[in-house]
């Protein structure tokens, strides 16, 4: 079977690489706005206690939606085809980004906050110079998770007209190819488990050494 995947890819080179560049740049693009979303959204939800609180509850709460829902639920909205596969992602992404972000803010030591401003630092400036330094492990986690499950969920985009390696995985159903799903299988199965590992190396050399042993931890599951 990975001899006639391979078989296949050979034939078409053109056409696996131009699904390849879509799912890149799909699971990229979502994950960046995601976090240029999310992030500062949890900074300063972080300061309201009963705002915070909503937000982890609604965030855990979209986590409970398939994937596979979110993007049906962009048909009817956007249409299909790559915006509507990119908003899909990104409402995807945000939820581990933001309960994380939320959480290593409001865990950050109180007396390292006021000892920030004590020393003549405004609001803002603390946040930015000494908390979010703090709880960037922690955010991290959150992007980590979410870069996985939108390399993994980049898939289902082809359902939306998103296209990807996921238009070989359905036309390899449809048409009972087994040869045609794992060209686009593998590859996804092997772009989600080196995002893992690249972003779990990231996050590790992120940390400091003092937060390794016990410090802030990833909430997002």
């Amino acid at each position: 079977m990975i001899g006639q995947a391979l078989a296949y890819v050979a034939e078409r080179p053109s056409e696996f690489l131009d699904a390849l560049r879509i799912h890149v740049a799909l699971s990229a693009a979502a994950l960046a706005l995601a976090i240029a979303l999310a992030v500062p959204l949890g900074i300063v939800v972080s300061r309201r206690p009963v705002g915070a609180l909503l937000a982890i509850n609604g965030g855990n709460l979209a986590k409970t939606v398939p994937s596979l829902a979110v993007l049906a639920l962009m048909l009817p909205v956007l249409g299909t085809g790559f915006g509507p596969a990119l908003v899909a992602l990104v409402l995807l992404a945000l939820p581990p980004v933001l309960i994380n972000t939320i959480v290593a803010l409001t865990r950050v030591d109180v007396d390292v906050a006021d000892a920030a401003r004590a020393m003549g630092m405004t609001p803002r400036q603390a946040v930015r110079r000494v908390e979010l330094p703090l709880a960037l492990p922690v955010v991290f986690a959150g992007i980590r998770i979410a870069a996985v499950e939108v390399v993994a969920s980049a898939t289902l985009a082809s359902f939306i007209g998103g296209g990807g390696l996921g238009d070989f995985i359905t036309a390899g159903i449809a048409l009972s190819e087994m040869s045609q799903l794992l060209v686009g299988a593998v590859p996804v199965a092997l772009l989600t488990v080196a995002t893992e590992l690249g972003f779990s190396l990231l996050q590790r050399s992120m940390t400091p050494a003092g937060l390794k042993s016990g410090g802030l931890r990833g909430v997002a599951a």
